[in-house]
Formats: C-alpha cells, sequence, structure tokens
C-alpha cells in the first residue's frame, strides 16, 4: 500500500490556511518527499506523520516556494539524533544550491546523498519503488516525477511442484529472489505469472503542457498537476509565466488516460479553487481541487 498525503498546495508564498508545494508518500517503512516549501515541517506535524522515515527528497526545481523549507526540516533531523543517510534528487545545481542553504545548517549527524538528474530523463531505484523523473517546460530547469510500484506474477502452486521445488525456497522465489543450490537454479520465472498491474503516481508542477507528461503520466492512479489559475482569461498569463490553467491540467489527464487527477500549486489569489472546478470535470470527470493534507491509500488492483 501507497500513502500518498498533498502537504501544501500554496504557489510563489504561504497564505494563512494554505501552505507552500510538498508532497509526502509512505511505502514500506520508507517515505519519499517530493519538494519542501516554506511551512512543510508544519504541514507534515499537522498530518501527524513523522520526519524520521524520510529517506529521499525529490526536488521539481530550486525556486523558493518549492525548496525554502529544506534548511529548518534538515536541522529538525538532525535535533532528533538522525543518523541515517539521507539521499537529494533534482536538476543540475542541486549540491550547490542545498550547501548554500545549509549555511543556516551547517552541521548534521547524518550523511547527505547527492544525485542529479542527468538529461532530460532519468530513472532511480529506492526501497522497493522506482522513481523516475522527466523534464517539463518552466523558465527555468524543472522536472516532473513518476513513482511506480512493481507486482510481481502470482505465484503458480502446481508449477513449483511440476518443478520439484522445495518448499522453503517457495517464499523466496515469490519475492524475486534467485536461489542456487546443489548445482540446482531456482529462478522467479519458473513459479511466477505474468507481471500484474502495479501501483503508479505522476506529479508535476509549474510548467506548460507539454508531451513529456502525457508519456509518463499514461494510466497513473493518481495524477498530481498544477493548476496555477483557475479563472477564465489567465490562458496568456500562464503562457507568460510557464504555467498551467486548471482546464490545460484537465486536457493533459485526459490525454494520459489517468484515473484521477487532483489540481495543486494554486495562485495566491485563487481562493476558492472548487468554484472552478465545473468546466474542469467537464474535461475530465475524475478531477479534485487539491487541498493542505488531502490524503489517499492507494494499494494493489483485487483480482
Amino acid at each position: 500500500m501507497l500513502d500518498v498525503c498533498l502537504l501544501g498546495t500554496g504557489g510563489m508564498m504561504p497564505l494563512p490556511r494554505r501552505w507552500l508545494t510538498a508532497l509526502m508518500m509512505r511505502f514500506n517503512g520508507s517515505s519519499l518527499l517530493i519538494d519542501c516549501g516554506e511551512g512543510t515541517q508544519v504541514a507534515v506535524k499537522e498530518k501527524g506523520w513523522s520526519f524520521k522515515p524520510i529517506d529521499t527528497i525529490c526536488f521539481t526545481h530550486y525556486h523558493g516556494d518549492h525548496i525554502s523549507g529544506l534548511p529548518g526540516l534538515l536541522l529538525t533531523m538532525g535535533n532528533a539524533d538522525r543518523t541515517e543517510p539521507l539521499t537529494l534528487i533534482g536538476p543540475k545545481g542541486l549540491e550547490r544550491v542545498v550547501n548554500a542553504l545549509r549555511v543556516i545548517a551547517p552541521e548534521l549527524p547524518f550523511p547527505i546523498y547527492f544525485q542529479e538528474i542527468q538529461g532530460p530523463e532519468q530513472t532511480f531505484e529506492r526501497n522497493g519503488y522506482r522513481i523516475k523523473a522527466f523534464k517539463v517546460n518552466h523558465n527555468v530547469l524543472c522536472y516532473g516525477y513518476t513513482i511506480e510500484i512493481d507486482r510481481a506474477g502470482k505465484f503458480d502452486v502446481s508449477r513449483a511442484r511440476e518443478k520439484n521445488i522445495p518448499l522453503k525456497y517457495w517464499n523466496p522465489l515469490q519475492k524475486g529472489m534467485t536461489i542456487e543450490e546443489d548445482g540446482m537454479i531456482f529462478t522467479p520465472d519458473m513459479v511466477l505469472g505474468a507481471p500484474r498491474k502495479g501501483i503508479k503516481v505522476t506529479y508535476c508542477t509549474d510548467t506548460r503542457p507539454v508531451k513529456s507528461i502525457v508519456e509518463n503520466a499514461r494510466k497513473s492512479d493518481l495524477f498530481i498537476c498544477e493548476g496555477m489559475y483557475g479563472e477564465a482569461g489567465k490562458e496568456e498569463k500562464a503562457m507568460g509565466y510557464k504555467h498551467m490553467t486548471f482546464k490545460e491540467a484537465a486536457n493533459l489527464a485526459r490525454e494520459a488516460q489517468v484515473k484521477e487527477m487532483w489540481l495543486t500549486h494554486y495562485s495566491p489569489s485563487l481562493i476558492r479553487p472548487e468554484e472552478f472546478m465545473d468546466g474542469v470535470q467537464k474535461i475530465f470527470p475524475n478531477s479534485f481541487p487539491g487541498k493542505d493534507g488531502k490524503t489517499v491509500e492507494l494499494d494493489f488492483e483485487e483480482e
């Protein structure tokens, strides 16, 4: 099961009832954070989740509303006597930007590993899930992220018995392990059926609509997408600042054939995004306005 929480939905500046951009996901004891705007620590506390399992933080880009909460978060982790390493993933310049922010958080009791994204796309394997970064179109180098959890095929007991595979190897084979013993090799494909549908979440913000979003969001269980502007007549402003309107996000969701879309990264002037959802839902019915703390538990489909 994958827990997904939209911690903050604001763009540019935090508001009294809206924190800046951040998304947190929990899977198998591991936590992933995407972006860390000002107020992210408070949002995590309000949700009742813990900082301790956060082992990876991804950044879409280095504008302040997406990274300004990082120094405080690092200090909180350090003050909690964390010793486990933290991995940071982001566009080119990651280490330089983070070290500049760390002037106010210079000494930490845990190591930080930097993984700068190389090229228009790159995939990272982390703790049982896969992170794919893909370049989008903002006025600085910016990436979206797709998180995927694979699901192996169903274990076939009859095949295992036909091949005289000892019972003690069934569980390791089901977990994808290869067994070698006494000159015999047992591989997962000997007892597993075709791979089953896994879980897929795509997140992108601060971008114009581009083909890479559709390609990477294809068939996502959840698509979290920027909706900077919901009001009519904001199309030219969205193009000028390289952001997106609600309806443009809905068109992407429809084209990518996602299951569900949440909007996020609202303009500070957009106080009630729900008022502009009628036109959005006509394009893509399963669209919802994101709000701080909005959460879903995604599980594998029942067979």
